[in-house]
Formats: structure tokens, sequence, C-alpha cells
């Protein structure tokens, strides 16, 4: 495995994804067209990710007909050694779109409301915003050269991977 112990493993990975405010955000069209942008985002104690996004933005269209995305939390190139082996984080993920009446949607909200401020005043009054779930199906955390370990979503334990 690694010098560092499973625990650290998941300590290390858990804490990029907290030093970071915004996720990268794979996604693809319906016509088969890959796109990437970032989203500021929450998240649960279950691990899901929760965006509040405009439908005039390509990666929400994306994600509401495909229902699918990566995400990835990644090293600043300023603080890493190595840029090609920086530190990252990937999730491969389902989506859900939260509806409106959902108790889950006001919860949320009220999440992105703290950490990001007023400006979630004016975007929860636009109409064209959904809220959007990114739940984890599978991971991989890479530290460097041969230090890649997928994450099992169930339990946030690691293994090598090869």
């Amino acid at each position: 495995m690694s010098e560092l112990s499973r625990k650290e493993l998941f300590e290390a990975y858990q804490s990029l994804i907290t030093s970071q405010h915004t996720l990268l955000l794979s996604t693809v069209s319906e016509s088969g067209q890959p796109d990437i942008s970032y989203a500021p985002y929450v998240r649960d104690q279950q691990g899901v990710f929760y965006i509040f996004t405009s439908e005039l933005a390509q990666h929400t269209r994306n994600l509401l007909s495909a229902k699918q995305a990566s995400v990835m939390f990644i090293q600043p190139e300023s603080e890493t050694h190595q840029l090609f082996a920086r530190e990252r984080v990937t999730f491969k993920c389902s989506v859900e779109e939260i509806a409106s009446d959902d108790l889950i949607y006001e919860q949320q909200l009220t999440a992105l409301q703290d950490q990001f401020g007023e400006i979630m005043t004016v975007l929860k009054s636009l109409s064209d915003f959904h809220l959007i779930a990114l739940k984890p199906e599978s991971g991989l955390y890479v530290r460097g050269f041969g230090n890649a370990f997928d994450i099992n979503m169930i339990d946030g334990s690691m293994s090598l991977s090869l």
C-alpha cells in the first residue's frame, strides 16, 4: 500500500476536498460532447455534493439530461512540487435534481447560504436555478506517481489501484 495508514489516507483526501469551495465538474451533452466546468458546492454527512446552478449553463443541461457526472478536487499548482503528479480525488457520480418542495432543498440552500453568503438570496429568486445532488458511486484518490487508491463508497475504505 502506502507508507500512510488507511485512516491517514482517508483524512488526507477528505482534507483536500474540504480545503476547496468549488468542485471541477465534467459532464456530457445529449450529443456526446464533453464539457468541463466548476461549481461552488456544499457536502452533506453522507458525502453527497450539492450545487445550485442555472439552466443557462451547459453543465446544468447536461446534468439534467445525462444524470451522471465526474467531479474532481485537485491540489493547487502553487502547492505542488510535481505538476505531473498533483494530488487529486475524483468521483463518478449519479445526478438527482432536488425538487423545491423536498425537505432537503431548503436544508441545502441554507447550507449554501451559510457557506457563500448573500449571493444565495439573489440566486434563490431566479427561476432558472436548480439544486442538484451529485452522489458519488466510485472514487479515486491519487497522491502522486504510483500512489492511486480506489475509494469504497460504502465505508470510505481504500485499496491500492493497479
